[in-house]
């Protein structure tokens, strides 16, 4: 009797230590202001290196987020390719199936789809058993957005823009599918707290980039223990370590990725990622989009196995958040360090960059609009970004984002 205790409480220890969560949204455009779809995935992991990289495939190129160790880019965990297709995934733990397949499985599909429609087709026509357990999320450039709840042998859909199923035209997920069993799976207090922001988004007329960008992305909030991070400011010099593991934003926190899709009429290419790889509290949120010569911002991608610039000094001032890792403590976030009543913390101080990015982006892409990103205009604006962004980080941390791992 005893050995058999001990042997559950071996795997229900390890089970808790390599859970994967990730929380995420598909808004149909019908419920956006400018009638355009957007997709968040806010990922964890514990592989906390990754980086952008262009993509260039037989019938679409595209745009993913990789770990960094995948030199081949064999998996990946979100991106959209020159179709206009997005796609990404939550891992679902009560839905039959194993988890082995999930990246190289969207990298398959990215390659291969340009609608919500085909993907559909693609997952029908998949090998069975798929080795997969997810809760797919994909857009496209006709306007489509939907949730695909997929096992080793079955899935179900769910469409952003069905009534019964969203009726405000939105779909939260996070790690359990509700086509599975009941009560089984994680990610219950987030996807509340994803829930009623969304809910509230919704009823203001405010399922909007911004919200996304400057609420969701940066979330540090608890909606069973009333923690509000962003809204009970302490002052800096007070220390205030709190747990949060049930959070949206967590230790395993590695990126934090909103696409922006495009009307009817447009072009595909216009399509952006939105982007804070590493870290997403101490990170900022940089737009790419797809043009010929594959080029993307420096710090954001990297050659071979190297780590994003962004990624790295992400996760420097990370250690400044969580200062200790020992055991749980590393489940432990000092929040006057990200925010505080002086407004000095990290978060608060990279707000005004994240604005200047968003505010300069958008007049460039509204110029766009009617055609297609022009590569030299695109250069430009990655030019300026890098630039910016090691400034910025270099003026209020003392750090320095060319030293690469």
């Amino acid at each position: 009797m005893y050995k058999t205790l001990l042997s559950l409480l071996i795997i229900m220890l390890l089970t808790v230590q390599h859970t994967i969560p990730c929380t995420s949204v598909i808004i149909s455009g019908e419920h956006t202001p400018d009638g355009r779809p957007l997709m968040w995935k806010h990922r964890d992991t514990q592989t906390f290196d990754n980086k952008l990289v262009y993509i260039d495939g037989e019938n679409y190129n595209a745009i993913a987020l990789v770990n960094s160790s995948d030199v081949d880019f064999e998996k990946i965990w979100m991106g959209y390719n020159s179709a206009g297709f997005t796609i990404m995934n939550t891992l679902s733990y009560n839905i039959e199936g194993e988890s082995d397949n999930n990246g190289s499985f969207m990298k398959k599909a990215l390659m291969e789809c340009a609608t919500v429609d085909e993907f559909e087709q693609f997952i029908e026509n998949s090998e069975h058993p798929r080795k997969v357990s997810s809760n797919f999320g994909v857009i496209d450039a006709q306007g489509g957005a939907a949730y695909f709840e997929t096992g080793e042998n079955s899935y179900t859909r769910f469409d952003a823009d069905d009534k019964s199923i969203a009726p405000h035209g939105y779909i939260v997920r996070t790690n359990y599918s509700f086509d599975g069993e009941p009560n089984e799976g994680a990610g219950y207090i987030r996807f509340e707290t994803a829930e009623k922001k969304f809910y509230r988004a919704a009823a203001e007329g405010n399922l909007s980039l911004p919200f996304l960008l400057e609420e969701m992305m940066t979330s540090l909030e608890n909606p069973l223990s009333g923690v509000k991070a962003k809204e009970d400011l302490l002052p800096a010099n007070k220390d205030n370590f709190f747990y949060f593991q049930d959070c949206i934003n967590r230790f395993t926190s590695t990126s934090s990725m909103v696409v922006q899709g495009v009307n009817e009429g447009e072009s595909p290419l216009l399509t952006t990622i939105w982007s804070r790889v590493g870290f997403p509290l101490s990170s900022v949120a940089i737009p790419v989009w797809l043009t010929s010569d594959g080029k993307l911002p420096e710090v954001v991608t990297a050659e071979d196995d190297k780590n994003a610039e962004i990624c790295n000094l992400a996760l420097k001032l990370k250690e400044t958040m969580i200062p200790s890792e020992r055991g749980s403590t590393k489940y432990y976030i000092n929040s006057t360090k990200v925010y505080n009543a002086e407004g000095t913390g990290i978060t608060q101080l990279l707000e005004p960059l994240n604005k200047e990015i968003y505010d300069k982006a958008m007049n460039e892409l509204n110029m766009w609009r009617g055609g297609e990103p022009p590569q030299d205009d695109v250069k430009n604006l990655y030019n300026w970004l890098d630039k910016r962004v090691r400034a910025t980080y270099k003026k209020h941390f003392g750090l320095d984002l060319t030293d690469k791992k």
